[in-house]
């Protein structure tokens, strides 16, 4: 083949696999089907510590009046315990006064001296299905969180060993692999003895288990044609936020957190079939030529369209990626960073956004089950609101443009989330309204910035350009999860965090040029441009 055509050969590549195999049909549809359940399962991962490591309501043993058969919130319980912003205190009560007075189950003032506040020597909880009865954690608000940074920090070590697997064994293997990881950590999780234990776990759990949905989310983004993959990338995120919300409900009905993590993760034992019933994916076959696995991937594929390959489209299709990949030498893309100011200030201002996007959305999450009401309702209803948020974004994205598109999402999340710090909770319908509309901002926001941050980078280095911010994106959900303990102070401080730190992101998303209309930089040469345009 002429070098000319060489040089163009992904393009061809794209235009014959379309042709002869199809962008959607039979074959796409089925793979997308299964491929729910492993999003679905990292929801679960996401999102079981919002229950299993659940703040529990609870407050100071009263002795003097309490009895055989405490109960959380009796009438006299402010003569006994300080009164709070929200109610009253869950660590502290006021000292006893000896007295021979018979109280007759009043408990009344004379018996406390309320000059005087002491801490609790033993509790009485509302509940007692979480980590914080079983290991003692009471009061130890940064301790009882250190779950939820362990998960987030394991989630940046899984992004790295996400690739490594993927790529080296290939995207079926490592979702078999994950879900591996997944069911056995999960076992070990629900019988911890101790807190350290559940700790170790809770890390482990997402470090070799959460890139089970990147792997997932890799084979629907290669199985489809360049037409439908912005819609599959919609539809793995839906199933992902629709596995957050089941865990709310699973939660709802099975109580306690050791069935809790049983009930969530043994049934990801189902996974472990796909190695014989979901294919691999052709291109990551083609990449590797394997020739001979790949003609039988395209053949399935085409068979389950309803088309046919041709001997002559078949040759090109196991050969051209190959071709292409034999052009390509190796740059110090680091360097070429460097020296350029444009993408020198991109790429430090990108890993910002998804920095803030992060913390926002994770923490908008893990401070849900701290609203008023019902706690599985709330948490159900945070997290299936951003699934209108994600198509909302695939519908305006075209029509108003990038820029617009975040700085309207990310404005109106700061609007909500400073309104909701000083909305009174009383007002249950407004403040819950609020977070709502402020959390499916984030999902208008995420889907926007994938696109978005995508579009600013070169095709050759997109890849890593994408996967550097959204590693150091993980960074935000690490900080969103010391945001729940600063609720002892003021129960707004991690709103108007919310709400100050998307303002100056989507101020600073005015400091990038619109992509929209222009044609996506393939060279580095191409993405400068965007900058002096």
């Amino acid at each position: 083949m002429p070098q000319e055509k060489e040089s163009e050969t992904p393009t061809e590549f794209e235009d014959v696999l379309n042709r002869e195999v199809g962008q959607f049909g039979r074959f796409q549809l089925i793979n997308l089907f299964l491929l729910a359940f492993p999003a679905i399962s990292s929801g679960f991962l996401a999102g079981d510590y919002n229950f299993t490591a659940a703040r529990l309501p609870h407050r100071c043993a009263i002795p003097e009046c309490d009895g055989d058969t405490p109960v959380y919130a009796p009438d006299w319980i402010l003569n006994a315990v300080p009164k709070t912003s929200t109610g009253f205190a869950d660590c502290t009560r006021y000292a006893p006064i000896n007295t021979t007075e018979n109280i007759n189950d009043t408990c009344p003032l004379q018996i406390f001296d309320r000059s005087k506040i002491i801490n609790c020597d033993g509790y009485v909880y509302e509940r007692t299905n979480s980590v914080v009865y079983d290991f003692g954690i009471e009061c130890q608000e940064w301790i009882r969180s250190l779950s939820i940074t362990l998960n987030s920090v394991g989630a940046m070590v899984a992004l790295p060993l996400a690739g490594f697997v993927s790529d080296y064994f290939g995207r079926r293997i490592s979702i078999v692999f994950f879900a591996f990881n997944i069911v056995v950590v999960g076992v070990i999780k629900a019988f911890s003895v101790n807190y350290y234990m559940y700790l170790a776990t809770q890390f482990l759990h997402t470090a070799i288990g959460g890139g089970i949905f990147s792997a997932a989310y890799i084979i629907a983004a290669e199985i489809v044609g360049p037409e439908y993959r912005v819609t599959a990338s919609c539809t793995m995120s839906s199933v992902f936020a629709l596995g957050l919300a089941l865990v709310g409900a699973i939660a709802s009905v099975v109580g306690n957190w050791r069935h809790l993590t049983l009930t969530l993760f043994v049934p990801v034992t189902a996974i472990f079939s796909y190695y014989w019933i979901v294919c691999e994916s052709h291109r990551w076959l083609l990449s590797k030529n394997k020739t001979n696995e790949a003609q039988i991937a395209l053949e399935r594929a085409a068979r389950l369209n309803g088309r046919k390959i041709d001997d002559e489209a078949m040759k090109f299709l196991l050969t051209a990626i190959p071709r292409s990949d034999s052009k390509e030498t190796s740059q110090n893309l680091i360097v070429k960073v460097i020296k350029s100011p444009i993408m020198l200030r991109r790429c430090c201002t990108t890993p910002i956004y998804w920095i803030a996007t992060t913390f926002i959305y994770y923490g908008l999450t893990i401070n849900s089950v701290s609203l008023s009401g019902n706690i599985h309702l709330n948490y159900i209803l945070v997290a299936l609101v951003e699934i209108p948020g994600f198509w909302t974004a695939y519908l305006v994205l075209d029509k108003f443009g990038r820029r617009i598109t975040l700085l309207s999402g990310y404005l109106l999340c700061a609007a909500c989330c400073i309104a909701f710090a000083f909305t009174p909770t009383s007002f249950y319908g407004l403040s819950l309204f609020l977070y709502l509309v402020g959390k499916y901002c984030t999902g208008v926001v995420m889907t926007s910035l994938y696109l978005f941050t995508s579009e600013l980078y070169p095709t050759r280095h997109r890849h890593s350009f994408l996967g550097f911010s959204s590693m150091l994106g993980r960074i935000g959900t690490v900080i969103a999860s010391f945001t729940p303990p600063l609720m002892d102070y003021w129960s707004g401080i991690p709103s108007i965090m919310f709400g100050v730190v998307s303002t100056v992101s989507g101020l600073l998303i005015l400091t990038q040029p619109e992509t929209f209309g222009k044609k996506v930089p393939d060279t580095f040469e191409d993405a400068e441009m965007l900058g002096k345009i």
